[in-house]
């Protein structure tokens, strides 16, 4: 017994884009391929609870894969909700949630119960594993769905949640026999319609960034660990943080709070030699005093979430000697498909495409040009397969992907980023689309009308502004600002909320009632420039 609900309702295949595959066996399991790239004994995981080899992974993993078929009757193909920070006993259960061949879906702590509620509807997920610090958000979720049959919760890392009780005297579960291009998980994308996108990845696919982008450019071996800010309910993530070690056999140091001064100090405590993180925090880095005690084992950094400044790139080259590999990914695309590392890093540039891909310039007719600028479009061993979306003829179109980014091409064939195509905002690398924050403010009863943009903001790459219009019983004041900011945060996670807010008489529109964003970006463009 099975169930087909994710492979059922992919795009038709004249709707999915042109692939690039690598050589992999027809049958693969992911979790299993993964947990073979380090000995038994070898570390897996370290943090401030305690060190842990790949057979306690391994074990505990298939425990979890027990506990799921045998007692909360998960057949394979259905859907496992997972809400945590990094760390150990999330790692396991990922991985336990493949062996036993069900689909992950992984979700930031951060989310509230009107966004869970609507990933669990889209996805139509039965099973959820959830830190106990997080089942509030949760639970309430789940009754506004009825769709949550099982929620199982684990005690963050310290083990001694009812999940590691529960698991303690399972035996484990082999790993259940998936073909390559069985569905493995969903990650979840907030578009710039502010409807989510739940972009599918089989098997394979959770083993081919590390076999074409990490190989080449963010290498790493038995010994060393690896440290990433972003959590694995983000595809950047869940590569640098998990997949990229395990497929190496190297470990993953993990911190909950994932700072700047907090990720130096992990990086000194256990030795850290590989570091993944946005722009924004190697630049806060730079001017903390703890870095000195950072330098020692720290060998390679990678960035994405969002363009690199070059004065980021060579204060960092300059102050630690490390050259910082920069790259673009997608959730699309599971991880980064353009990026140059050692000398061939031109400062500035992306890079070229990851060996495994293919990457383009297209011009408004979806021609391909040799050089000049365009829409950026790729091919390779990934690309975008939304779950039951009608966007999915958006992003893919004659085969290729289109990641809504404008780019150049030079004639050595480096990308060079120009703008993005669409309205989403990149903060502090988060995605935030515009119209999700705008759905939050006009629930508000004192905003008639809002519109949000990014606007450049040298601390966080872009911060949300706001322009509200509000009804006539309410007043503007800087008091009202700050409720509104409040309530945003009620609704949605807190990162999203608007950091600026500008009450205005009216809103810029078409003849035909279309917001025109571009006019508010230039006029905060002149208000920065005065």
């Amino acid at each position: 017994m099975s169930d087909n609900f994710v492979r059922d309702h992919l795009p038709p295949l004249e709707d999915q884009p042109e692939f690039l595959l690598l050589d992999y066996p027809d049958r693969l399991n992911a979790a299993a391929e993964l947990l073979r790239g380090g000995k038994p004994g070898d570390l897996a995981v370290v943090n401030g609870h305690g060190r842990w080899t790949y057979a306690d992974l391994d074990e505990f993993s298939g425990r979890v894969a027990r506990l799921l078929v045998d007692e909360e009757k998960l057949v394979p193909g259905n859907r496992v909700l997972l809400r945590g920070p990094n760390g150990y006993t999330l790692f396991a259960a990922w991985l336990g949630v493949l062996k036993a061949g069900g689909v992950a879906v992984t979700t930031m702590p951060l989310l509230r119960p009107g966004e869970i509620a609507t990933i669990i509807d889209k996805a139509e997920i039965s099973h959820a594993i959830c830190d106990s610090r997080f089942i509030g958000d949760l639970r309430e979720a789940a009754d506004q769905t009825h769709r949550l049959k099982h929620i199982l919760k684990y005690d963050g890392d310290y083990g001694h949640g009812a999940l590691e009780s529960r698991c303690a005297a399972l035996t484990p579960l082999p790993p259940v026999d998936t073909a390559q291009d069985e569905p493995a998980l969903i990650a979840f994308t907030s578009g710039t319609t502010g409807i989510p996108k739940g972009c599918v990845h089989f098997h394979r696919d959770c083993l081919s960034p590390g076999d074409t982008f990490a190989r080449t450019h963010f290498p790493m071996t038995p010994g060393d660990i690896a440290l990433t800010s972003a959590p694995i309910a983000f595809t950047f993530g869940l590569g640098a943080t998990l997949l990229f070690p395990l497929r190496f056999g190297a470990a993953i140091a993990t911190v909950e709070q994932a700072t700047p001064p907090q990720l130096l100090d992990t990086v000194a405590r256990f030795g850290v030699t590989h570091l993944a993180t946005a722009p924004t925090a190697y630049k806060a880095m730079l001017s903390s005093p703890s870095i000195d005690a950072a330098l020692p084992t720290l060998k390679s950094c990678l960035s994405a979430g969002e363009h690199l400044p070059q004065a980021t790139w060579q204060a960092w080259k300059e102050r630690t000697g490390i050259a910082i590999v920069d790259g673009i990914g997608a959730t699309e695309m599971m991880h980064i498909f353009i990026s140059e590392s050692g000398e061939a890093i031109r400062p500035g540039a992306t890079g070229r495409a990851v060996p495994g891909y293919v990457a383009a310039i297209l011009d408004a007719d979806g021609n391909q040009l040799a050089e000049g600028e365009g829409r950026l479009a790729v091919k390779g061993p990934t690309g975008c397969r939304y779950l039951d979306d009608p966007r999915q003829k958006d992003y893919v179109q004659n085969g290729w992907n289109l990641t809504g980014d404008t780019y150049a091409r030079d004639a050595d064939g480096y990308f060079w980023f120009q703008a993005r195509t669409d309205d989403m905002i990149v903060s502090s690398g988060y995605n935030i689309g515009a119209p999700e924050v705008e759905n939050a403010l006009i629930a508000h009863p004192a905003v008639v009308e809002c519109a949000v943009i990014g606007v450049p903001c040298a601390e966080r790459g872009q911060r949300v502004k706001a322009f509200i219009v509000l009804a006539d019983f309410a007043e503007a004041s800087d008091e009202l600002a700050e409720k509104l900011k409040a309530f945003v945060k009620d609704r949605i996670a807190p990162y999203k909320y608007p950091r600026e807010i500008a009450f205005v008489d009216a809103l810029p529109k078409t003849a035909t009632g279309k917001l025109r964003r571009v006019e508010l970006r230039n006029r905060s463009g002149e208000e920065t420039d005065q």
